[in-house]
């Protein structure tokens, strides 16, 4: 990552973009220009958002359900456009298979991007307080997505997928099941999501419970998968802070912190679940409430 942030030759497809977007790459932005470019990359990234929101309702099931009210629509623009992850609807009869690949799909990639300019910018700002230059963003904004969040939500997709994570667009199924009841399959660009969901941190699942849905995370391997996809990318800045400021050491004091601090809110938690009492709290699961219990 600290490579793919340092000044080099662009890739040919880069180069490309950049024409079509119609900015320079060797522009130089001070923090004011920069901070710009990020809110007006985000502001347009909103209202498409938005936009496609409200269209999708115009689409035949599976590509578009009927259930985002421009209100809705709005609230989630803004939170996926943010990062913000605040899911207030269920995924499964609101949100077409165009609104999740499309629209939050789209947006996952573009706003961890931005997420991680702003980690970069910060960096470069620290390793060098006196220059006021802190790069280009749109270099660094392509560079994420192209050189970093596309190559790893592949890998992670093709895992997620061979162990069992649903991937199609057929919509949703009436199946017999042995029994001789009835269940209901629903379908999707599951596996493809789940990626860059996860390591974006943008949450907000393809089904209301998120990575708790057997859909999503159907095996005990494929959970460890989905949790080492969320901490990919954070933990790597860390590496990249400390070999971007030419000191790697500096590097390792901050995972050694966020590792203290991971060790003990674990604890804190296994100790807070530990010394619930009662027997009705225990035979409901009280203790364990939110946490994934399958097998």
């Amino acid at each position: 990552m600290a490579r793919v942030y340092a000044t080099g030759p662009d890739w040919r497809v880069e180069g490309a973009i950049y024409r079509v977007v119609g900015v320079q790459p060797d522009d130089h932005q001070r923090w004011t220009k920069y901070l710009s470019s990020l809110l007006a990359f985000s502001a347009v990234s909103l209202l498409f958002l938005y936009a496609l929101l409200l269209l999708q309702v115009n689409l035949p099931e599976p590509w578009g359900h009927k259930g985002m009210t421009p209100a809705l629509a709005f609230n989630t623009a803004i939170s996926f456009t943010t990062n913000t992850s605040w899911q207030n609807y269920p995924g499964e009869s609101t949100l077409g298979h165009v609104g999740l690949a499309a629209g939050l799909g789209v947006q996952a990639f573009a706003s961890c991007a931005v997420g991680m300019c702003v980690a970069v910018a910060l960096i470069r700002g620290l390793a060098q307080y006196q220059n006021e230059e802190l790069g280009n963003f749109w270099v660094d904004l392509v560079r994420s997505v192209v050189r970093v969040l596309l190559p790893l939500s592949i890998v992670v997709t093709v895992i997620l997928i061979a162990l069992g994570v649903v991937n199609n667009f057929n919509s949703a199924q009436e199946i017999t099941t042995l029994s001789g009841g009835s269940q209901t399959i629903l379908g999707g660009p599951v596996g493809a999501w789940e990626s860059i969901k996860l390591m974006s941190g943008d949450g907000g699942g393809a089904f209301n419970v998120n990575s708790a849905h057997p859909f999503e995370n159907p095996t005990p391997l494929s959970n460890v998968v989905e949790i080492v996809a969320m901490l990919i990318i954070p933990v790597a800045f860390l590496r990249t802070f400390g070999v971007m400021i030419g000191e790697k050491k500096q590097g390792w004091a901050l995972f050694a912190a966020a590792a203290t601090l991971f060790v003990v809110g674990v604890a804190a938690i296994v100790a807070a679940t530990s010394v619930a009492h009662g027997t009705v709290v225990h035979a409901v699961g009280a203790p364990i409430e939110g946490t994934e219990t399958r097998s």
